[in-house]
C-alpha cells in the first residue's frame, strides 16, 4: 500500500512562520484537495461544493449541528398547509452580495428553476420533491411538492440555497460557478476556475443563526498533494488543511506544532456492483453469488483499524445508522476468504476473473480494497479518475465496481442516500423495481412508522442482494495551526463562520 510521508524539507521547517502570516492579514489560507467543477451549489456533488454553498448562499431554514433543532434563516417561520403545501414567512431587510434585496421573487424564481429537471440541477434527489412556488406577498411564499415528502424541512435547511432572481436569470450556472452571488456571510472576490477561490466577510450579513463571520478573508487553493499541503503547512502557505489521512494525522499530533481534530461524519465508503449489467449481459456482477462473495473478500474491520482509525466504525446498511430510517438489522457479511471463493466457483467462477475497478478518492483505501479482491481470484484493472468523470462514466453506461462516497449532503435522512442511488436513476447499479416502490412509498409517507417499515424493507432487500458493499464510515481529521481556534461538527461541512482567531 502506498504510504504517505510528511517531507524532509517540511519536518526542518518551523511552524512559526505558519501562525502569523495569516493571522496578522487577517486572512485563513485553506487547501481544498479535490478540483471543484463548479462553484454554483446547484451544478456540483462535492463535500468542497457543500463548503462553498454553506458560506455564500444561504437556506430558508437552518439546522443547528450540535443539537440538530430546526431555526429561521431566510424564512422566519413555516407550517404545513396541507400535504403537499408548505408556507413560509421571510426575513425582511435582508440583501444580496450584489445589493438585490432579497423577497419572494427570489424563492419562487429559485424554486421553480431548480424544480424544473431540464435545467440539469447535477442531484435531482436534492430538488425534485418540489413542484412549484408560489408567491403569496412580498414575504410570503408558498412551496408546492409533488406529493408528500416528510423530508421538505431537512432538504430545506441543507442543499437548496435561495438565489437572486435577476442575477441569476442573466447570469445562469455558468455566470453563477464563476461571479457567485448568495446573501451568505461571505461574498466571493475571486474565482479561478477549480483551483482558487476568495473570499471575504460580508459586512451586510443579516442576523442569522449560522453567527457571524470574524476571519475577513478565506483564500482557498486546490492542492490535490496531500505532501504538497503539508509543505506549504509548515512552510508558512497554508492555516488549515482537513481530509488528512490518519498515519499523517497522528504524526502531526505527536509533533505538537499544530492542532489536530477528529471527527466523525455522515460520509460512507461502499462499493457498487453492476447487478443490472448495465457494462454488458455477461457481467459476472449480474450473479448475486458474486457479489456476496465480493461482500465476503473485505475486511471491513482492519480498514478501519488500519486506515481510517478515528471514529470511524464498519457499516453494513446503504445508509449512514443515525440517518432516520436506516435499518440496522440487515445481512452483514463477515471476512470470509473460502466462503468468498466457494460462491465465486458456484457462480461458475472457480479460477476467477479479471474486472476494471474504478474510484475517485482515498487512493490508499480504494489500493487496500483491491488487494482483498486480487486476494481471492477476483483480478482488478485499477483505474483513478477525476469525481466529474467518473460520475458521468457511471451515469452514462455504469461499471462493473466502483469505490464510491456519500455524504448525504449532512441530511439527516435515508432519502438523502438510499433513495438517491436505488429508485431506477442514472446511478442506479441494481434496477430493482420492488426496492424502488418501496422507496418511494418511505419518501412519501407522512407517517413515520410507514416511512420506517418500508426503508426497512428496502434496507434489508440491498443487503440480501449485494446491491451495494457498504464499508466503513469515514471520520475526517482537520490539522491548523496554534493561532486558529476551530471545533468541527459531526457533519463535515468546513464552517469558516465558526472560525476565528487565538
Amino acid at each position: 500500500m502506498k504510504r504517505i510521508l510528511i517531507p524532509a524539507a517540511a519536518l526542518a521547517m518551523t511552524a512559526a512562520a505558519s501562525v502569523q502570516a495569516g493571522k496578522s492579514d487577517d486572512v485563513l489560507n485553506v487547501a481544498f484537495t479535490k478540483e471543484l467543477e463548479n462553484v454554483d451549489s446547484y451544478f456540483n456533488s462535492s463535500r468542497e461544493g457543500v463548503v462553498l454553498q454553506r458560506a455564500v448562499w444561504d437556506g430558508l431554514i437552518y439546522r443547528d449541528p450540535e443539537t440538530n433543532e430546526y431555526k429561521g434563516n431566510l424564512a422566519t417561520s413555516w407550517e404545513w398547509i396541507d400535504d403537499v403545501t408548505l408556507e413560509l414567512k421571510l426575513r425582511e431587510g435582508v440583501t444580496f452580495h450584489n445589493g438585490e434585496p432579497f423577497d419572494a421573487d427570489d424563492v419562487v424564481y429559485t424554486v421553480n428553476f431548480v424544480a424544473d429537471e431540464s435545467n440539469g440541477v447535477k442531484t435531482q434527489r436534492n430538488v425534485n420533491w418540489m413542484k412549484s412556488a408560489e408567491k403569496i406577498d412580498q414575504y410570503t411564499v408558498r412551496i408546492h411538492l409533488k406529493a408528500p415528502f416528510p423530508a421538505a424541512i431537512e432538504f430545506l435547511s441543507g442543499p437548496v440555497s435561495m438565489y437572486p432572481n435577476e442575477y441569476y436569470a442573466e447570469a445562469g450556472p455558468s455566470g453563477m460557478g464563476l461571479k457567485p452571488v448568495g446573501t451568505g456571510p461571505y461574498k466571493v472576490t475571486s474565482v479561478e476556475p477549480g483551483r482558487h477561490f476568495v473570499l471575504e466577510k460580508y459586512e451586510g450579513y443579516h442576523d442569522s443563526p449560522k453567527g457571524q463571520p470574524s476571519i475577513g478573508t478565506v483564500d482557498i487553493r486546490t492542492i490535490p498533494d496531500v505532501n504538497t499541503q503539508m509543505a506549504e503547512l509548515f512552510s508558512g502557505s497554508l492555516d488549515l488543511i482537513w481530509q488528512v489521512p490518519a498515519d499523517l494525522a497522528e504524526k502531526l499530533d505527536q509533533m505538537g506544532k499544530f492542532t489536530v481534530a477528529n471527527e466523525s461524519t455522515m460520509r460512507i465508503g461502499y462499493l457498487t456492483l453492476d447487478a443490472a449489467g448495465r457494462t454488458g449481459e455477461d457481467s459476472p456482477f449480474t450473479d448475486v453469488r458474486v457479489r456476496q462473495a465480493v461482500a465476503h473478500a473485505i475486511d471491513r474491520k482492519a480498514l478501519v483499524s488500519a486506515l481510517l482509525k478515528g471514529k470511524s466504525q464498519v457499516i453494513s446498511t446503504a445508509c449512514f445508522p443515525s440517518q432516520f430510517g436506516c435499518d440496522q438489522d440487515v445481512t452483514s457479511y463477515d471476512y470470509d476468504v473460502d466462503k468468498a471463493k466457494a460462491l465465486l466457483a458456484e457462480a461458475g467462477y472457480p479460477d476467477g476473473f479479471k474486472t476494471e475497478f474504478y474510484a475517485y478518492r482515498d487512493r490508499e483505501y480504494a489500493e487496500a480494497i483491491a488487494s482483498f479482491l486480487n486476494a481471492v481470484g477476483i483480478e482488478t484493472d485499477f483505474k483513478m479518475l477525476q469525481y466529474s468523470a467518473l460520475r458521468e462514466l457511471r451515469m452514462k453506461s455504469g461499471s462493473p465496481v466502483s469505490f464510491q462516497t456519500w455524504g448525504s449532503y449532512s441530511i439527516n435522512d435515508t432519502s438523502a442516500i438510499t433513495s438517491q442511488f436505488f429508485k431506477l436513476g442514472s446511478l442506479d447499479d441494481a434496477r430493482d423495481a420492488e426496492v424502488a416502490g418501496w422507496l418511494d412509498a418511505a419518501d412519501s409517507a407522512t407517517d413515520p412508522a410507514v416511512r420506517q417499515e418500508n426503508y426497512s424493507k428496502a434496507l434489508k432487500k440491498i443487503a440480501d442482494e449485494a446491491y451495494w458493499v457498504p464499508m466503513f464510515s469515514y471520520n475526517t481529521n482537520y490539522v491548523f495551526t496554534p493561532e486558529v481556534t476551530y471545533t468541527p461538527t459531526p457533519d463535515e461541512v468546513l464552517r469558516f463562520t465558526d472560525m476565528d482567531w487565538k
